[in-house]
């Protein structure tokens, strides 16, 4: 009998290690910092995965958590000597605080079905907008404030390591969570919550922990988002923001972990790409056209994402070996 191999982890190890190896071989800074996004992104695209493709939850409003971590980073290294203890301090501030939203949010809305519940909390994300525009003595309003970072995080490269190691641990995180009888149960509540909580679940606790869970991991992508730019403002908080996540989680694979984070180097590397042409050739200065138009060859020819795409044509070419396999022996 022929030994069958699952090639996905040497594949992962060997995008890992050529990540790892980048900044040592090319010092280019904007590269380092085009990179630094993407895992920052890819990230917070993984927190929204969890709603989307494991529980079924559609959220226009999951920038709110983006936002309360960047602020919660922001404003408290602005008021203090920025050292390590502070820093560490300021990330698990805006996980806190996130955590009791989203619960409270989830507890709130969750109840909800179809469109009312996303319509929802796209009201709670611009409540959110509008508090940090008009807190002005606390957020600087649209006009937003620079601060101070640690010492150690100025250095570009120390940066990118740290962002790549956190993103690793999230997907390690997220990918034991997924694979736990919790996630089980998850997405049995994406396939068919009526059933599932006929069975004896209770599928509003089970929501409202991934909403909790996906929350918390935001903050993290939008604590380390403006530590990048030792800058915040309002534009945190904003749908563009629920939209990169929901394009790149849809462009990449739903319910697949590892395409977002796909999605996310495809649209950070299309938005940096396209923004240098239009430098050079007029044409491109409207590059959110020709975006625009990428996304839609996406979703032509990977439907179900590109690696979502991928596992599918994958399982039919197994499922057609091992029925022409049966057929053999049955002749």
């Amino acid at each position: 009998m022929k030994k069958t191999y699952n090639y996905s982890p040497i594949v992962l190890a060997s995008c890992l290690g050529l990540l790892v190896l980048f900044p040592l071989v090319n010092d280019s800074r904007s590269m380092m910092i085009m990179f630094t996004q993407i895992f920052i992104f890819a990230v917070f695209a993984m927190s929204y995965d969890l709603l989307l493709g494991y529980t079924g939850i559609v959220s226009f409003g999951h920038a709110m958590f983006f936002g309360i971590g960047a602020y919660s980073t922001g404003i408290l290294l602005d008021r203090v000597d920025p050292t390590m203890m502070w820093l560490v301090l300021s990330i698990v501030l805006g996980m806190i605080i996130a955590a009791v939203v989203s619960y409270l949010v989830g507890l709130l809305t969750l109840r909800l079905k179809s469109h009312f519940y996303e319509m929802l909390t796209l009201a709670l994300a611009g409540l959110f907008l509008v508090m940090a525009e008009k807190w002005r003595s606390l957020t600087f309003g649209n006009d937003g404030f620079t601060f101070r970072v640690p010492d150690f995080l100025k250095d570009r490269l120390t940066f990118y390591f740290i962002c790549l190691i956190v993103m690793v641990v999230v997907y390690l995180l997220l990918k034991r969570l997924t694979n736990s009888p919790l996630g089980k149960v998850l997405v049995a509540v994406r396939e068919n919550e009526d059933r599932t909580q006929s069975l004896g679940y209770q599928t509003l606790h089970y929501k409202i922990i991934a909403s909790v869970i996906a929350g918390v991991f935001a903050s993290i992508a939008g604590s380390l988002y403006v530590l990048s730019l030792r800058f915040v403002n309002t534009s945190v908080f904003t749908m563009d923001v629920t939209l990169d996540a929901l394009l790149m989680t849809i462009i990449g694979g739903v319910g697949t972990l590892i395409g977002p984070i796909l999605g996310a180097g495809i649209i950070e590397i299309s938005h940096h790409g396209l923004s240098e042409l239009g430098k050079t050739y007029p044409i491109f200065e409207r590059w959110i056209i020709f975006f625009g138009i990428l996304y839609i060859l996406a979703v032509m020819f990977f439907p179900a994402g590109i690696v979502g795409t991928l596992k599918g044509k994958r399982w039919k070419m197994k499922k057609k070996k091992d029925h022409e396999k049966d057929k053999g022996i049955t002749s």
